[in-house]
């Protein structure tokens, strides 16, 4: 079935985004060449997007692959006469030719070349001889231009396209991520919308990569909350699925690393509480200084984020960004030879509380985290331009009071940036006074330092609910919020008015 190009196919589950930017790219009237970049962590359905936007609009779709330069032209001279319907493959003896081919063969329409990391590595003159290309035809001087869309998933080569003195740099109409679903669109997707509590479960394990359901566990989901154990053995830590390797190969995929070892080392560092450049250098044994390129890379790479401390200028927080990496990290990494043996249930039975506390708890509060972020004008009396997780320091108490949920607002010359928020998450524990006495203390220190954050909302985010006193007091005060698995879970414009 053909669609039109700006009708998206009812088998593209959400993407609307995604789709109307490829769309209107697909079908621009510029007679100029135009170039697309595409990018985006492996399994999160780039191809699939890109092969339905082939379909609807006709496009010539090739998608390369980890071969020598020889085959990939061979490849690439049967693919070009596949799609115009010539009787012989297009004799193509190098990059140029092939550039040359397609511009000829294409003038006017749109080639959609995936996988384009493998044909750079091959040949790392590609983008050169793309760019003359589009320099060529950048007023139409051999009008009509064609366009290209370059796919790919090494997330540091296709940054690299663009960056610095880059050939391609400068000449984009397209740079579009394909991320993983947010995590209401993940429990849709997964048809578990309606029991948050075993959406955040699951989302702490595979999170938002669509092909971990579709493709890795065969629609496998669990049935309910009462199955959620028998799935996870069923399916993650099933050695026989191929989600079971997943995470290894997640790493392993990425050119830019040479030593495996070290980054598994950070990744773990990461994975067991250690987010600070220190602490990862600490726990790996090497020097700060040592951990700065591998940290790097993995950012690069999209396997971790670094947060930036809102009241430490000089502090970052780095976090794992992709949740099944935690999971294999903290569960699945220490009992690897166990799990090989089809051994789940009891490695299981043994690793469920540190699963519940090293890995739920963070990726709760990363939930909370994003909400926060979605959250609109109306909910922190400001817009939230800044979410991040901090500690305030208690010379008092001669401590620390961790806050997971921290909201500031953008700030201008004028008006310096407010605390609109400070909050605290908590998965498995009722949250009480207790948890908002700290809040208060946090947000008298902050204004002790001359921090904007007298108005500060003070949030609790409950993944167990709140005790009837806490529910009163917020009640009672509109600078008290509690944000509840159903409300964190309801669409933005669903959410109740404070």
């Amino acid at each position: 079935m053909v669609n039109e190009p700006s009708g998206k196919p009812a088998w593209v589950y959400d993407r609307d985004h995604e789709w109307t930017a490829l769309s209107n790219f697909a079908r621009s009237a510029s007679p100029r060449a135009r170039l697309g970049i595409v990018s985006g962590r492996r399994r999160q359905g780039k191809t699939f997007l890109l092969r339905a936007l082939a379909e609807a609009t006709g496009a010539f779709y090739y998608a390369a692959a980890e071969a020598t330069t020889a085959d990939s032209l061979r490849d690439l001279g049967s693919a070009l006469a596949a799609h115009t319907g010539a009787a012989l493959p297009y004799a193509i003896r190098d990059w140029n030719e092939a550039v040359g081919a397609i511009r000829e063969t294409l003038a006017g329409g749109l080639a959609i070349i995936d996988e384009f990391p493998y044909l750079t590595r091959a040949d790392p003159a590609l983008p050169s001889l793309l760019q003359r290309v589009l320099d060529d035809q950048a007023w139409g001087r051999q009008a009509p231009g064609t366009k290209f869309l370059l796919c790919g998933s090494a997330m540091s080569v296709m940054g690299g396209l663009l960056a610095g003195n880059a050939p391609l740099r400068g000449r984009s109409a397209l740079e579009l991520l394909v991320a993983p679903f947010d995590y209401r669109t993940a429990a849709r997707f997964w048809g578990i919308e309606n029991d948050p509590v075993l959406a955040v479960l699951v989302h702490a394990i595979v999170g938002g990569t669509p092909a971990y359901r579709s493709e890795f566990v065969a629609d496998d989901a669990p049935a309910s909350r009462d199955d959620f154990d028998d799935w996870v053995s069923r399916t993650v830590l099933n050695p026989a699925v191929p989600l079971f390797r997943e995470a290894r190969y997640l790493l392993a995929e990425e050119t830019d690393i040479r030593e495996p070892a070290l980054y598994n080392s950070v990744l773990g560092a990461i994975a067991t509480g250690n987010a600070t450049s220190g602490g990862i250098a600490n726990y790996v044994g090497r020097k700060s200084s040592e951990v700065t390129h591998p940290l790097t890379v993995l950012e690069d790479a999209g396997l971790i984020t670094r947060e930036a401390d809102p009241f430490h200028a000089r502090k970052s927080l780095y976090r794992i960004s992709e949740p099944l990496i935690t999971f294999y990290e903290a569960i699945m990494r220490p009992a690897w030879p166990q799990l090989e043996r089809r051994q789940a249930k009891a490695v299981w039975r043994r690793q469920r509380s540190t699963f519940l506390s090293q890995v739920v708890g963070p990726h709760f509060e990363a939930l909370c985290r994003e909400w926060a972020t979605q959250a609109g004008e109306e909910v922190f009396a400001g817009f939230p331009a800044e979410v991040a997780g901090t500690a305030i320091p208690d010379p008092g108490n001669r401590t620390q009071i961790q806050v997971d949920v921290a909201v500031l607002s953008a700030g201008t010359p004028e008006e310096p940036r407010r605390v609109l928020s400070l909050g605290e998450a908590k998965w498995g524990e009722v949250m009480g006074l207790g948890h908002l006495d700290r809040l208060r203390r946090a947000r008298d220190l902050l204004s002790v330092k001359k921090h904007r954050a007298a108005d500060a909302i003070l949030a609790c985010y409950g993944g167990a609910g709140f005790t009837p006193e806490l529910t009163a007091t917020a009640a009672a005060d509109p600078h008290v919020l509690l944000v509840d698995l159903n409300r964190l879970y309801q669409e933005p414009d669903q959410q109740p008015e404070d």
